[in-house]
């Protein structure tokens, strides 16, 4: 009985864990290397387990504390006799005896004071230890809660912390340095205790070298080496990640996806940008790279290198911003998707106002009609708020949850028009997300003979022993089929970059991909995002307080770090064309939509749905005399004279600003004065939008100013005649513009030119 009660005392003696000491939090990269590591809870430098015990630290610590370690049971009976006598010759505990086991439980147990008794404690514990766990466990548990002087524990955070190393990369002088200082730690005491610690260290590389451990040279060389002066700081090459991983993985070691050697080469980028944009105040960056096909984080850079004064702490990779126009390639891919745009499309691009909203482009000018694809290359504000307007507001942010931008948190009442031009917020996290999804839409179609995911927009993932989960393979597409992603990217891929900008000239221009930029309303925001076929690059540049800088555009901030990334990754093809979610159709080649009979005609390649739309609207039949000067009708020549010519005709206001740009654009020929006139609209207002409310405007001085009115004419020479409330005002030819300062209140304005066309425009006057 009293021997099963010792056996079950025995058996439950040894606490498990052995040790609960909190650990820091340690992250990696994918191949070991440290990144960083955070304090453990109670200030001690403490890293978690050792995975294994470095060759060289094993052989140098058995040499000097347990040379029987493989073979005693837990204990070593004559050093234990040994020592006693040493200590009863000295009168007092000179030597201690114990195994690298015993010490082992003396550690987990605290230091608890050295007695005799204790150390019978000790003797039993350690047998049970021995019992229960293999030599190689014992040895990590020793290596990993040893103490090394102040507050570092372990030789994992030891190696760091005295040489700048990892433990593996020890030399035999610095392995046995530190495995003498368990022993006395205090003579690590940088400046002092040199002396003594040197020669602890030589006698421990005679003893290896007695054992034949290192040959002779190894040993003259070890014995030369310099002791450490001074401690080294820890790696900190991904803080912010840490941070992150760190409220999740507290006090764990982990192995993230990240590429360490990239992950240093993008830090230089951010840091040699950020010192010539800190000369405009700019203070903060973040980038974030993604592997495309494993949909993994391969490179992390929360913000740049600032100071306490600029937020330096923030993750901006996780914080929530204005959009700039990051979401418009989303709104393309819908509405080519849907067959309600087809790439090369004309959109309009003229003064706009939408429910006393007006949209401007950045550089606040107009095109009149630019194709789809350019605008979305140019990033135009004007055709992507009428686009949205035309696709519908809900609809669109109703397809928007797919993408899980957890920035995006209201209805689309809340953002109105503005969403689709930064009036939302979102992260570069979900945004790197959104577009790594379109890329492996893509790949993935190509690889599964024209399947898609159903989980093709899963969040990245930072742990390398985690694997995305795309889910089912269907032939049904989850949002926007691969043509229309495919024909979005190629937009994207068209962007011009500065002629002569010295930030871009070290960027290859061989390189292929689909980029867009984005800046927020008072150049707060700057972004660029970048697709290859096997990479996603996303830039942030800014505030972290939101404060806007003059010139901090995406164009000139965000795009030049974002190319002096991609330079740094392999160079891949271009995206395979998914044919079978395209159809080469008939489009004008003027136009961009489905060609009409009196369309010049090219043959492009749109989504399968584009096969439905529109034809184009913009080409028709005229009836000109022989001389093609004049057109005609019936009414003034004969049927067998007509000459039929197919003609490219805007409507007025998209041609007045079209014209500007576009010296090649035929305006329509006027009628010959014989004929009758047909119906036509000539003229269009440019301002004031209908029914708007205009206020007047008030100088320096406190005058109030007048307002400008502005209309377009097909014929600008032609005179025209204005009139306010039925009160002629003025007259103009060429240039029609007129200068008016009305009473506040309800008017209508009344255009009449010499031809007897005629504009109605209602306004409220307010100042």
């Amino acid at each position: 009985m009293v021997i099963s009660i010792a056996l079950i005392l025995y058996y439950f003696a040894l606490p498990k864990p052995l040790f609960d000491d909190p650990t820091a939090t340690v992250i990696e990269a994918r191949s070991g290397e440290l990144l960083g590591a955070k304090i453990a809870t109670d200030g001690q430098w403490r890293f978690p387990e050792t995975d294994s015990v470095p060759y060289k630290f094993k052989k140098c610590i058995l040499a000097f504390e347990d040379q029987q370690f493989y073979v005693h049971p837990g204990f070593n009976p004559l050093a234990m006799l040994e020592a006693i006598k040493e200590n009863i010759k000295a009168g007092k505990i000179v030597r201690g005896g114990s195994t690298i086991t015993q010490q082992v439980i003396r550690l987990a147990r605290k230091g608890k004071k050295r007695t005799y008794f204790e150390k019978l404690k000790e003797l039993v514990l350690a047998t049970r230890l021995e019992v229960s766990t293999s030599k190689e466990s014992i040895l990590k548990l020793y290596a990993s809660h040893a103490p090394f002087g102040g507050n570092v524990v372990g030789i994992d955070m030891a190696a760091w912390r005295y040489f700048g190393l990892p433990s593996h990369q020890l030399s035999w002088a610095e392995s046995a340095t530190l495995a003498v200082l368990p022993n006395a730690p205090s003579l690590i005491y940088p400046g002092k205790n040199q002396t003594r610690l040197q020669e602890k260290r030589n006698r421990l590389l005679r003893t290896l070298l007695k054992e034949k451990t290192i040959d002779s040279l190894t040993y003259e060389l070890s014995i030369n080496e310099t002791l450490p002066q001074k401690p080294y700081f820890l790696p900190q090459i991904a803080t912010h990640l840490l941070d992150r991983l760190a409220k999740k993985y507290d006090g764990d070691r982990v192995k993230t996806t990240i590429n360490f050697t990239l992950q240093k080469q993008v830090n230089q980028v951010v840091k040699k940008h950020h010192e010539v944009l800190k000369q405009n105040e700019v203070h903060n960056m973040a980038v974030l790279i993604i592997d495309v096909d494993a949909r993994k984080v391969i490179s992390y850079v929360g913000n740049a290198p600032t100071d306490k004064y600029h937020q330096k702490d923030v993750d901006i990779i996780q914080a929530n911003r204005s959009t700039g126009s990051t979401l418009k390639p989303l709104l393309y891919a819908a509405m080519m998707d849907k067959g309600e745009l087809l790439p090369a499309q004309l959109v309009s691009d003229i003064p706009t106002v939408i429910a006393g909203y007006n949209p401007k482009n950045f550089d606040e000018s107009y095109s009149g009609v630019v194709p789809a694809n350019k605008a979305l290359a140019r990033s135009l504000n004007v055709p992507a708020v009428r686009l949205l307007q035309q696709y519908g507001l809900q609809r669109f942010r109703d397809e928007l949850n797919a993408f899980k931008i957890n920035g995006l948190r209201y209805g689309a009442d809340h953002y109105g028009l503005s969403l689709i031009v930064g009036g939302a917020e979102g992260n570069l996290w979900d945004l790197c997300k959104t577009y790594a999804g379109f890329a492996g839409v893509l790949n993935h179609y190509q690889e599964t003979s024209s399947e898609y995911f159903e989980n093709e927009f899963s969040e990245p993932l930072l742990l390398v022993n985690k694997e995305v989960d795309f889910g089912k393979k269907e032939l049904q597409k989850q949002l926007y089929g691969a043509g229309s992603v495919w024909l979005t990217f190629e937009a994207m891929k068209k962007v011009n970059r500065p002629e002569g900008d010295e930030a871009w000239e070290f960027y290859d221009s061989s390189r292929e991909i689909a980029w867009k930029t984005g800046t927020s309303f008072g150049n707060r925001d700057a972004w660029a995002i970048g697709v290859s076929q096997k990479h996603v690059v996303g830039v942030w540049i800014g505030n972290a307080d939101g404060e806007g800088r003059p010139e901090l555009t995406g164009l000139n901030a965000a795009a030049p770090v974002l190319f002096d990334i991609f330079n740094l990754l392999p160079n891949t093809k271009w995206f395979p064309a998914p044919y079978d979610d395209l159809v080469e159709v008939q489009v004008c080649a003027i136009s961009g939509f489905l060609a009409g009979s009196n369309c010049p005609k090219t043959q492009n390649y749109v989504p399968i749905s584009g096969t439905s739309s529109t034809s184009c609207p913009f080409h028709h039949l005229i009836h000109l005399d022989k001389t093609k000067q004049y057109r005609v009708n019936s009414s003034c020549e004969s049927v067998a004279d007509i000459v039929h010519e197919p003609w490219f005709v805007l409507p007025p206001l998209q041609e007045y600003f079209f014209k500007t740009n576009n010296a090649q654009y035929r305006s329509l020929p006027s009628y010959r004065r014989d004929c009758v006139k047909e119906s036509q609209s000539s003229m269009d207002f440019i301002f004031p939008k209908g029914n708007s409310t205009v206020y007047l405007p008030k100088g320096f001085d406190g005058k109030t100013n007048e307002v400008i009115l502005k209309i377009a004419h097909t014929s600008p020479e032609t005179q025209v005649f204005w009139y306010i409330d039925d009160e002629f005002v003025g007259a103009t030819r060429q240039f029609h513009e007129m200068p008016i300062l009305p009473k506040p209140g309800k008017h209508i304005i009344t255009v009449l030119d010499e031809k007897g066309n005629e504009l109605k425009r209602k306004i409220e006057i307010k100042e």
